[in-house]
């Protein structure tokens, strides 16, 4: 428990928003207290979104951790920050321009030497290194000076000090005494060191008042969301941002009653996944880009054979090794047509890091419902970013797997021409005495491998219209903000939140503008067209590149089936996730041409 005293308060701001960036090296801890101050959030009914860099080298490197904390919904990680935290001279060189004007910068006085007088920003010098070896003294100080630095940030916002103490006790409960005694002591030493009479901070009440409140990040939902889905079964190979999804699976299904086994490479881990699925078990396999590529010819098998399995690719940038530790929404394209042949496949997008939960519980129910591989696109942001929101209902939501091996009538065929597959996993009686057969080749409705032109177009046939039915029950994505007027804004996945706040912004600016968010990118809903009717202009919002063509991967689907000329993009490939500023630019230049 931390036991310092409240440092003396000159004055206090009440504040509705901050955005705080801190700015170090990786080995520096500062994804680790950004986290715990993320978590705190979920535990005070106050609203958070966090946004980090790693880099992509094991020596490590310049890494930052932003988190914007909110009295109220809080949709965008923060366009610029009020508060920099810069652990060395680089750090303060590199991201003194991302402090908006008028804000507050607290430096390492050990590190830091020259700052810049400008933009009216308050420079606050503090021994971090030094003030953390008097507290606790030994070379620890490389270690703890993370946790000084969290001391003085709740603070300076006089955030919940015990439910953060708490928060930390946690986190360290398995480590030597020593450790969490010495992560204490230093974060007593930033909470109760002097900062003179700049003042202090608080926030507003929360307006969050669901008791059943946590804050996580979206890797761990979509892994909580796949247990409740019911999947116990699988296999994958390690691959950033994909490696913790995985990493949880191998920890938790045993508890279950399942397994999850680390191949020795893609194709074996897809293989795997495909034969735990054929037996009648809901199981996933995932990858980054890299990773799905490899997998393509074996998801190829799993679409002709209509074996229903979860694919999860958890997007970076690429090509090839290309940007592992950044955002790119850059594998649609992959995701719909990677694979040889005609070979349709289901693929989803979360919004955000509570969506992660529910697309999990989506996926299963559509590859059991239509019996072929559903792929989930979620990305980098989505995958180490921090949010709160409430508790999903496991009760309500919890799916118990069960192993159907109950007799087969003697009409059974698993591949009817006027129905869904359906399999009959290994062990359950054919009562007619024939059994099913299951191949990569196209087959009859036993399965059974078939040359005959008229079965592959009935197959063919067959395989596309469980999609088109699946279209056309589809309701059509809710509109926020307008619903006419001069711009409609789509987006997918992680840009939900900037594209909902731009969207705030323009209207405030006297535009008449919505935003409409595709989970569903294949198949998207029907009767797209009845709904971008009412907009003059139709604005994609993307992270990929416009190609030889001018338009971001989902903006070429749309402009492809709806052949409306209106549909435009707004992309970008810098490995970052959408500024609000971005976005209504991009929105404005594209509302203005004529």
């Amino acid at each position: 428990m931390s036991t310092a005293t409240v440092p003396p308060v000159s004055s206090s701001t009440t504040l509705r928003n901050a955005v705080i960036r801190l700015a170090g090296n990786s080995q520096d801890g500062i994804q680790s207290i950004g986290g715990f101050l993320a978590r705190l959030a979920g535990r005070t009914q106050h609203d958070v979104m966090t946004y980090m860099t790693i880099p992509s080298t094991i020596s490590g490197g310049p890494s930052i951790f932003q988190l914007h904390l909110g009295s109220g919904e809080v949709l965008h990680p923060g366009d610029e920050s009020d508060v920099l935290v810069a652990f060395y001279q680089h750090s303060y060189e590199a991201h003194i321009s991302a402090l908006r004007e008028g804000g507050i910068c607290f430096y390492d006085s050990g590190e830091v030497t020259e700052v810049k007088n400008e933009r009216g920003i308050h420079h606050i010098g503090i021994p971090f290194t030094a003030a953390t070896v008097e507290a606790i003294g030994g070379s620890a100080r490389d270690r703890g000076k993370n946790m000084f630095v969290l001391g003085l940030l709740c603070a300076v916002y006089q955030l919940d000090r015990d439910k953060l103490a708490g928060i930390v006790s946690r986190q360290f409960v398995k480590k030597d005494e020593s450790v969490l005694r010495n992560a204490l002591l230093a974060f007593d030493a930033g909470y109760a060191y002097p900062i003179g009479d700049m003042g202090t901070f608080n926030f507003e009440e929360g307006e969050h008042k669901d008791e059943h409140r946590l804050s996580t990040d979206g890797n761990t939902l979509m892994t909580m969301g796949l247990i409740a889905a019911g999947v116990r079964y699988g296999s994958a190979y390690p691959i950033t941002p994909w490696s913790s999804i995985m990493e949880t699976l191998r920890s938790e299904l045993p508890k279950y009653g399942g397994m999850y086994v680390q191949a020795e490479d893609e194709l074996a881990a897809v293989s795997m996944t495909i034969g735990a699925a054929y037996a009648g078990h809901l199981a996933v396999t995932g990858s980054a880009g890299p990773g799905l590529s490899l997998k393509m010819e074996a998801l190829s098998y799993a679409s002709m054979a209509e074996i229903p399995l979860i694919v999860i690719n958890v997007q970076r940038g690429g090509p090839s090794t290309g940007l592992p530790t950044s955002v790119e929404q850059s594998d649609l394209m992959q995701a719909i047509y990677g694979s040889h042949g005609d070979c349709p496949r289901i693929v989803l997008a979360p919004k955000d890091v509570e969506d992660c939960f529910y697309i999990a519980l989506e996926a299963g129910k559509l590859a059991r419902q239509y019996s072929c591989p559903v792929i989930i696109l979620s990305d980098q942001a989505l995958s180490s970013r921090i949010e709160a929101f409430t508790e999903p209902d496991l009760d309500l939501h919890w799916v118990e797997p069960g192993l159907d091996l109950s007799d087969r009538p003697a009409d059974f065929k698993p591949y009817p021409l006027d129905q869904v597959t359906r399999h009959a996993p290994p062990g359950a009686k054919m009562t007619g005495g024939r059994y099913p057969h299951v191949t990569g080749l196209e087959h009859d409705e036993w399965g059974h491998p078939s040359g005959n032109p008229k079965m592959h177009q009935k197959m063919t046939d067959k395989r596309r219209n469980k999609l088109v039915d699946l279209a056309n029950s589809l309701p059509l994505p809710e509109v926020y903000g307008d619903e006419e007027g001069d711009a409609l804004l789509i987006g997918w996945g992680s840009s939900y939140g900037p594209i909902k706040e731009s969207v705030n912004r323009l209207r405030a600016e006297g535009h008449k503008v919505g935003a409409a968010h595709l989970r569903n990118l294949h198949p998207m809903p029907a009767k797209l067209d009845t709904l971008f009717a009412k907009y003059k202009k139709v604005v994609v919002v993307e992270m990929n590149d416009v190609g030889m063509y001018g338009y971001g991967q989902l903006a070429m689907l749309l402009r492809a089936s709806l052949a409306d000329p209106k549909i435009r993009s707004v992309c970008k490939t810098d490995g970052l996730n959408f500024r609000i500023h971005e976005i209504v630019t991009g929105v404005e230049k594209i509302m203005s041409d004529v």
